[in-house]
This record gives structure tokens, sequence and C-alpha cells, in this order.
């Protein structure tokens, strides 16, 4: 091997091992945290020669720095930021020092791009806040903040940008970093620091300026290369959820992923969720090699001396050193679908590698992240923020988000959409006395009064339809039986939920004391109705198919029911082709084998104001004509 190739393999291998800072820009409209970073990336010397010849052109077209080279334009990307002047998506850039990598995420200041910077923020170890130095800490500086405490970063970087417009003063200066300090106090923000800049001019980007000789700090470049940041990873708790199970032959089975938290060595006793099985860790198995210790962020396989069943979504943590695990807990939420809030919604939640569904059970209060005054909503809007509780349909295995933020954190999906409607920070579990399923006294009070604690309209969002009844009248033999059984299996295939009651159902069992005498068959319509009723009440589809032979009979059930619930369809069949269709049935009830046979000893009534007539001979049709009506009326969308 050459000289020169063992220089850049050692190039590479130092390069390899430098230490990578993530960190966001935030800032209002025209602070400069584009031009801030443009300008740190073109002074330290990480752009190349077309890069350059482009951003000369570009600020010359469409550039906002006069005869100056516009450093924003290497951060703003989309056409609609050049032309607008203003950030709108996340822009990532990558550059490097010969003493550390970095990865910068210039995020949105509008606050209808709240979304985008918490995407932006949510692996960033410092965040930049820009502050005019002309306008000094306003709303969105707060806001700003707010929301990288929020996301739990625990450096800040307050860069006072604009010096130069103020004439560099130091009292300036010291007033903006006076309110700002008062700001942050109630916030949890270990680290804060301040620097005075240009970014326009280079004033303490990459070189301290002689046009602050009264600032005796770092400039920014070197403060970035020097902030420590690797003891925020949490190496006390181990936490290594598993992504993979890995057999590549009968001898091996591993489980890969990537550490969350915490240190791992051979030999360490571990215990595996939720099983609670416990075995040893035989070996440690990496790309490089088998190492005795782990840590994060790597992303190992770990073999265990004990063969236990684990599965993806299941963790492996040391025996004395357990996290929560429960499915009730508290989270901030930060809204990011463009449909609002549905706490009748039954969503996704993906946790670390565990994917387990979970619904809203109550929003607690909204923050104002401009004022940080709380309020008291029914749902959060895109870009909204809110603290709420939420319950998992199984335990899951998390730690509060300050104390851990990859297994404190959580995205919610909608299951329909697919889209990632919302994103969380878990709190803590909750006690025992505040868990969603104590009852109130409010609650109480209903109970007593025999009222469900459920409303009609949740029930109607949860169920995506309406508690009504589809009532079938006709005579024996007139194929209503078919028709509201074809309903009923059309219905199911498309996730309704229905019951179907017909006179052989019901009087097997409930009913199976009466008659056929006018005075029961009145009884057996009463009680039908009132299920039916109960049915409706819960949000179900009640199917009901009997004869029901008059109108004064069926007006009745209609007002047991309730009127707007109940909807009457007839199937007109005349008496022969009843006969047909059950000669043998007839044909007892003539020879006065079987009394009170509507049609033949008793009179059946056509109904004067049913909703939809049927022809016997149309089934098919008449299925159409049924699903049409429950659309038009709202009742279910089975288109």
């Amino acid at each position: 091997m050459t000289t020169q190739n063992l220089d850049i393999k050692e190039f590479l291998d130092q390069d390899q091992k430098k230490d990578l800072l993530r960190l966001l820009t935030a800032g209002s409209v025209d602070d400069g945290k584009s031009t801030l970073i443009g300008r740190l990336m073109f002074d330290s010397k990480m752009l190349y020669e077309d890069q350059l010849s482009a951003l000369e052109r570009d600020s010359k077209r469409v550039g906002h720095a006069g005869e100056n080279i516009d450093y924003a334009l290497l951060l703003d990307g989309l056409k609609a930021e050049r032309e607008q002047g203003i950030t709108i998506d996340v822009a990532y850039r990558y550059f490097s020092t010969s003493k550390r990598k970095f990865i910068i995420a210039d995020t949105p200041g509008h606050e209808q791009y709240t979304r985008n910077m918490i995407t932006g923020g949510s692996t960033a170890n410092l965040a930049i806040i820009l502050v005019d130095a002309t306008k000094g800490v306003i709303t969105q500086t707060r806001r700003h903040t707010f929301l990288v405490s929020l996301l739990g970063i625990k450096h800040i970087l307050l860069a006072v940008n604009k010096m130069d417009l103020v004439g560099y003063s130091q009292q300036v200066f010291d007033d903006i970093c006076s309110e700002y300090r008062a700001f942050v106090t109630q916030l949890d923000i270990p680290d804060l620091n301040f620097i005075p800049l240009s970014a326009l001019k280079g004033d303490n980007v990459v070189e301290l300026s002689g046009n602050t000789p009264w600032y005796h700090g770092q400039g920014m470049l070197e403060f970035l290369e020097n902030v420590h940041v690797s003891s925020d990873r949490n190496y006390e708790d181990f936490r290594f959820p598993v992504q993979y199970v890995v057999r590549p032959d009968l001898r091996f089975r591993g489980f890969a992923g990537n550490i969350a938290s915490g240190i791992i060595n051979s030999g360490d006793e571990i215990v595996a969720l939720p099983s609670r099985k416990e075995s040893k860790v035989k070996r440690i198995v990496t790309y490089d090699g088998n190492p005795d210790q782990a840590f994060p962020p790597q992303a190992v396989t770990i073999e265990l001396e004990d063969e236990i069943d684990i599965s993806r979504g299941e963790m492996l943590v040391l025996p004395d050193n357990m996290p929560r695990i429960d499915r009730h807990f508290e989270a901030m939420l930060v809204w990011m679908d463009e449909e609002p809030m549905d706490t009748a919604t039954h969503f996704f939640l993906k946790h670390t590698t565990n994917n387990v569904r979970a619904h809203i059970d109550r929003l607690n209060y909204k923050i104002d992240v401009n004022s940080l005054q709380k309020s008291i909503v029914d749902n959060l809007q895109l870009n909204e923020i809110g603290r709420a509780v939420l319950t998992t349909a199984k335990p899951i295995f998390f730690d509060p988000y300050k104390k851990n933020r990859n297994t404190g954190s959580f995205v919610l999906i909608n299951p329909v959409t697919n889209n990632t409607v919302a994103v969380g920070m878990i709190l803590d579990k909750l006690e025992s006395k505040n868990l969603p399923s104590r009852i109130t006294d409010i609650e109480k009070e209903t109970i007593r009064k025999g009222k469900s604690l459920i409303s009609p309209d949740s029930r109607e969002k949860k169920l995506n339809q309406k508690g009504v009844t589809l009532w079938f009248t006709g005579l024996h033999g007139s194929g209503k039986n078919e028709l509201a059984f074809s309903l009923e299996k059309k219905l199911f295939d498309n996730n309704a939920v229905a019951v179907l009651l017909d006179g052989s159902s019901v009087r097997s069992g409930l009913n199976r004391e009466l008659d056929y005498s006018p005075a029961d068959r009145a009884e057996n319509l009463r009680r039908v109705g009132h299920i039916a009723r109960i049915l409706n009440d819960h949000g179900i589809i009640a199917i009901c198919s009997f004869i029901s032979r008059n109108d004064s009979v069926r007006n009745q059930i209609a007002d047991i029911i309730g009127r707007d619930k109940f909807h009457l369809f007839y199937m007109k069949a005349s008496l022969e082709y009843c006969r047909h269709n059950k000669p043998e049935l007839y044909e007892k009830a003539e020879k006065g084998e079987i009394d009170y046979l509507p049609g033949v000893d008793l009179e059946y009534e056509e109904p004067a104001n049913a909703s939809l007539v049927f022809d016997p001979a149309e089934n098919e049709l008449n299925i159409d004509k049924i699903i049409d009506y429950l659309e038009k009326n709202k009742i279910f969308p089975l288109k």
C-alpha cells in the first residue's frame, strides 16, 4: 500500500471517529437563521466550487442581501421559499470540521409550521434560537423556546443577530440576554448560552470580531465544536427494544436492534418484557466483531444463554432497573394532521419497535405556544399542543420523556389514512386515582337515572352508523325474510353492526309462550319493539322482519322505537305469489289446521306510509334500493 493510500485511510478512519452534533435553528421571519447557517458553511470553507457559483448567481437573481451574497439561499431549497424569502420546509445540511461533524436542521419560524419544527428538532442535541437585535425578545422567540424545551433539548444558544444594525451595542445585547433569562426560568433548560453576531457581515460566526471587544466568549463555530453533549444520553437505564430476531442457522439465535439507552456487558443478567423471563447475555455481536460492552446508539445483536421466546416490539432490560409497564399514561401531544383530533378514533401507537392500538381518553388542556396559557378544549387542531391521557390495548414499556427521549416518545397513526396525526412525549404513568375508568360524581348521577355514560353522538362516530330500525312487513311467503337476511349479510360485509330479528328467532326463546292469536301477536311485536329500541340506543341497526298486519300495530311499534328511528319497508306480494312460495302453510290454514293466518282468516292491511315498497321478483334491485336509501338518509355509508 502506497504512502498516499495510507494517508487517505488514516484520514477516513479519523473522520469516522468524529463526534456528531445534531442542531436546529429557529427564529422569526427575517431574523436571519438561514443566512447564519449559510454563512457558517461559507466561512468554514465547506462549499464546493459549483455551489459557490450557483450561490453567487442566485444572489443576483433572487437574493435579498443587496450587493452582498445571500447566504440564506444555501438553506432555502424550495422554489416557494426562494420566491417568498421564507423557510417553509425543514432543510437539513451536513458539514464537518477537523473536530466534529454537524447535521443542521433549519426549521420554519411560522406558527403554522409548528409540526415542521417539531419534526426537525426531534433528534437535535442543541438549538440555536435567533433574535433580531433591533426587535429583541418577541412572541416567536418565546414560542420557539417553549417548543425546544418540550422536545427535551438541553442546550440552547441564543444568537443575537444583526448587531451591526444597533452599532454593536453591548447594552442592547445585555438587555436582550436579561429578558430572555427571566423567561427561561419557567422552563427546564439546563444549559443556556449567548453570542452577539452579524450573520450577514460574519461577526463572531467563525472568527471573533473586533466590532465587539466587550464580548469575551467563543465564536459560534468554536462553541459548536466544543459544546459537550455526549453526557446527554441516558447511560443508566438499559433499554433494548427488539427489532429483529436473527437466526441465520440452527446454532445461532440473536435479537437485533439499537440500544435506546444504558450500557450492556457480556454476562449481564437480563429480563425480557413482557414475559419477565430471565437469562444472561452470552455474546454481543456487531459488524466489527464481538465487544464485551455496548452502549447507545449502537446497533447490535444480543445472544442469550437460554432459549427465550422474544418477538419484535418486546424489550430487554436489567432486572434491577425496570421501565414503567402500563396501559395508561399522560403525554404532551403535538397535533400534526389537517383533520382535527377525534377522541372516538382508535389509533396505532408506534413506540420504539412496538405497534399497539391506542385511544385518547381525555384531553386535559391545550397550551398556547405563544403565551403558555392553558385552556380547556374538546380537541386539538393542526399544529396545536395539549396534554392528554392515553390508553393502549396492551401494556407498553416506557420511561418519562425527560428521563429517556427514546423510550418516552411515540407517534399516533390514523389506521384509515395512515397519516401520522400526532407525536407525543410521555410525562408519566397515571396514578390509580386518575385513571380514566374512575367514575365521576356527575357520571354516578347519570347512572342513577338509568342513562348511559356514552352519548349517542359518540356511538355514531365510533360505529360510523346511526342506530335505527329497518322494519320489513309483508305476508308469509312474500320474500321479506329473504330480503332482510340478504341485507344483514350486505351490511356485515361492509363492517356495519346490525342485528336481525324475525318471527322464528324470537318465538323460539323470548316469546315461546305466546300463540298466534291477535292479542299474542300484538304482545310479540311490542316486545320486539322494545328490543329494537335498546339496540338502536346502543348505535346498532335493528333489522326486523314481521308481518305486523295493520297500520295500528305498526304505529304502536314506531312509537315504542321512536318515529325518527323507525323505517318501514313493505314487500308487496300478491296472495297468489305467497301461496306459491309457501303452499303447505296456506293449505293448512285453508283446512282449518292453523288459525289466525294473515291473508286467510286475518285481514292484512297494506301500509299507507312505507318508506320503500318492493317487488319480490326484483330482489337484487331491492337491495340496491335499500343501499341508496341508507346512503341518502345518512344511516350507513355503504357506497
